[in-house]
């Protein structure tokens, strides 16, 4: 439409925080219009008696009143920022300004350096001020705002990610965006400056060729995700063809998918592991096991504190964008564990553990339960993970000779480093191994152990001493409950008691504080600042998805059948709420009720059927509805789960890999599902336990319990219709109980026999 001079290939060109996964082609193209013209009637209203005051920067604007500490960041910028709401746009409408939509995060590299560039500047800020109606918002609060702009942008541009610097009709509709401006032209971009100066102009100027855009890029919201006249037959090919296509991305180089940036993809990895364990396939083996140890060693794990980076910006995980995120971790915590299941390797258990260490230390609210949202990057922005990095001067100086040789040799840390912004810094990833080390000092690998261990903990200790990147306390529902799912999984397996204890804790919260019968979920439990006042931020689908998946794992964690009945509760919201029953699947967002107008896109439907980054709403709400449906034989559950899957079931295949958590709902659908009841209490239980959770397999459950426990008010409908009658079982007897598909084998009481019964199980069942 020829507002600026600058083609959609330039737009690429720039360095954004870019989001976790790429989209796959879809046609975006924008065939159908909204019913609400962009060119609609403004209702009548009277203007607010509003003195526009220039903001200082000593002065503090409206965003000192916000909840997340993302907007609270900005408040004494010069930038008169509006929060999201009906304020912001009836000012833009009364005062017939084009909106400027700021969307960032708190642990956004870019983000920052964009707020230091551009909206700390006074000049920037006159013309904001002057010629626009500027809204910030935080991405991690409203993912739902994020979600439709996202689309937006990348219709205009051709690419999304963080900043997200979009611009609106004043009655919210996009007919502009990119991600991140510099101040002056650069990276083959144009200068913020001018973008605002010509948009500006334009939006006055060629406001019929503004509102036509704004009526295509509505359109393309609209169809992006709605998946309408997509559906299809469920077959259970689809599984295949995602890990073929998983397959066919791999990087045997240096394992995981395509090239840089890399993104470690948790929901491929857990599909490639179960059908590896199906399947025997060991092509699927040599895919998942270099991947999760290249990553391990790689700088895109923290190798001193654990836990890993959000992204690696190379294809050899050795320089990471360095913020770290709790979801990351949860899912990928998950993968070590599955993937130690599926191997026995020990590196792997103490891959999850060192994640575990991580999460307990830096994002655990350990008085009141709870899982932090982030940790940022860097301090500010001349600052590119200079917390996380070292001198070779920095480690020498903390570490004894003996020490520094070693770590200097296993980290790979030289006088040239990684680092662009400082080349003397040095990204701590394992290059050598302890052997080759011994070999090459001639020393025994018992002392080169011991030297490196000592060295770590020196390193890190030092590192404490540095001033820290900020942690976002902020704790988010659907994330919790994530972490929660990890930390139960992992507990189960490894054996772990205090984190099995902490991720109960973090449920109660979550169950107490942020679930209520009449009004549902909430997406935020608590804000990071404890001077902000409490915002009611409404769920979204994410969060109930996940809660109902974490209330499920930890009824099996525990057998007690409270949290089984919080799951059905919280299912039964989810499906009031989001369910589509014309044409199956889940919305994001609750339909608005009869007379509340949507703000903006808002009202565009999406159905997220993509992991980007955490897995996809809809495809976890369809695991969630058949867990539950196993355990209660109600074919309602079956048949929403199967709408729910079939949604996408037309085009599932052409998404690939982004679709991996469908992947694993396939598998729970398709295949019979798996219960293991374990009953009594005694070392044989104990061991029969063992070889119950020792493999791991997609639409397998474990419980454990008491022979007194074993009784019809204390199981769910299915279970209590089976498991009490039998006669071993009326007996006291110790057994474990293997039932699948509704149909339950005899009771076995040797571990051994066991392991090889459910081996044979999943085997047939693949």
């Amino acid at each position: 439409m020829g507002l600026l001079r600058v083609s959609p290939q330039n737009l690429r060109q720039q360095p954004a925080q870019k989001s976790n996964y790429s989209y796959p082609k879809t046609d975006a193209r924008p065939s159908v219009l909204s019913e609400t013209s962009a060119n609609s009637a403004v209702k009548s209203f009277s203007c607010p008696a509003t003195i526009h005051l220039f903001v200082t920067s000593s002065a503090l604007n409206s965003l000192s009143k916000a909840s997340s500490a993302y907007l609270r960041s900005a408040m004494h910028q010069p930038i008169r920022w509006h929060e999201w709401g009906e304020e912001a746009f009836a000012t833009a409408q009364c005062e017939n300004k084009p909106i400027l939509l700021d969307i960032g995060a708190v642990w956004c590299h870019w983000c920052h350096v964009m707020d230091r560039e551009s909206y700390d500047s006074p000049e920037i800020a006159e013309i904001v001020n002057q010629r626009f109606i500027a809204v910030k918002v935080d991405r991690d609060e409203r993912p739902d705002i994020d979600s439709r702009y996202q689309v937006a942008v990348s219709s205009i541009s051709g690419q999304g990610g963080w900043p997200l610097t979009a611009f609106l009709t004043p009655d919210g509709k996009p007919f502009y965006g990119g991600t991140y401006f510099p101040p002056e032209d650069h990276y083959g971009r144009p200068s913020f400056k001018r973008v605002l100066l010509s948009i500006a102009n334009a939006y006055h100027e060629k406001n019929e060729d503004v509102l036509e855009q704004a009526k295509m890029v509505e359109g393309a919201i609209a169809h992006a995700e709605s998946f309408a006249g997509k559906s299809g037959e469920f077959s259970p090919a689809v599984i295949d063809t995602i890990v073929k296509s998983a397959v066919g991305m791999f990087d045997s180089a240096n394992g995981g998918f395509g090239s840089a940036p890399k993104f470690p993809h948790p929901g491929v990895l857990d599909l490639l592991i179960d059908q590896y364990v199906r399947s025997g396939d060991q092509q699927l083996r040599d895919v998942f096991v270099p991947t999760l140890e290249k990553m391990a060693r790689g700088g895109v794990y923290d190798q001193l504190a654990g836990g890993f980076h959000r992204y690696s910006v190379d294809e050899r995980w050795i320089v990471p964008h360095f913020e770290k995120m709790c979801y990351d971790n949860s899912e990928l915590l998950k993968n070590y564990v599955h993937a130690y299941q599926a191997t026995g390797s020990e590196f792997f258990a103490d891959v999850a553990r060192d994640i575990i260490r991580w999460m307990d230390e830096w994002l655990s609210d350990r008085e009141h339960g709870g899982f932090y949202a982030s940790q940022d990057a860097d301090l500010s922005m001349d600052d590119d993970g200079d917390y996380f990095t070292w001198t070779l001067a920095e480690a020498q100086a903390v570490l004894s000779e003996d020490e520094a040789r070693v770590a200097c040799l296993h980290y790979d840390i030289n006088e040239i480093g990684e680092m662009h912004h400082n080349p003397a810094k040095n990204v701590l990833y394992v290059r050598a191994s302890l052997e080759e080390i011994a070999q090459r000092l001639k020393l025994p690998l018992d002392q080169v152990r011991t030297l490196l261990h000592s060295a770590r903990k020196k390193m890190y200790a030092a590192r404490l001493q540095r001033p820290t990147p900020y942690v976002d306390k902020t704790v988010y529902t659907g994330w919790n409950a994530l972490c929660v799912s990890a930390y139960l999984d992992a507990a189960r397996v490894l054996g772990l008691q205090n984190p099995k204890h902490f991720a109960l804790r973090s449920l109660d919260r979550i169950l107490a504080d942020g679930w209520h019968a009449e009004s549902g979920l909430v997406h935020v439990l608590a804000y990071s600042d404890p001077k902000a006042e409490y915002r009611k931020v409404p769920g979204v689908l994410d969060d109930y998805a996940f809660t109902v998946v974490a209330c499920l794992d930890a009824y099996e964690t525990t057998s007690d059948l409270s949290y089984f009945n919080f799951a059905k509760r919280i299912a039964d919201a989810m499906v009031k709420r989001f369910f589509d029953s014309v044409s199956g699947g889940f919305f994001d967002t609750p339909t608005p009720a009869a007379g509340e107008k949507a703000l903006g896109v808002l009202g565009s439907h999406r159905k997220p059927f993509q992991d980007s980054p955490t897995p996809a709403g809809n495809s976890v709400a369809a695991i969630a509805l058949l867990r539950l449906y196993a355990y209660t034989n109600d074919t309602s559950l079956r048949d929403q789960a199967e709408q729910t899957i079939e949604v996408l079931a037309g085009v599932a295949a052409q998404y690939g890999i982004f679709v991996a958590t469908y992947g694993i709902a396939a598998v729970h659908f398709s295949q019979p599902h798996t219960q293991i009841v374990v009953i009594g209490k005694n070392e044989i239980a104990d061991r029969l336990y063992a070889a119950a959770i020792t493999p791991y397999s997609a639409g397998q459950s474990v419980l454990k319990m008491a022979n007194n426990e074993a009784v019809p008010q204390n199981l769910p409908p299915a279970l209590a219709e089976t498991i009490p009658q039998i006669p071993v079982v009326k007996q006291g007897k110790t057994v474990a109980v293997v039932c699948s598909g509704f149909n339950c084998q005899p009771p076995i009481s040797d571990p051994d026999e066991l392991a090889r019964s459910m081996k044979t199980l999943f085997r047939r069942a693949s």
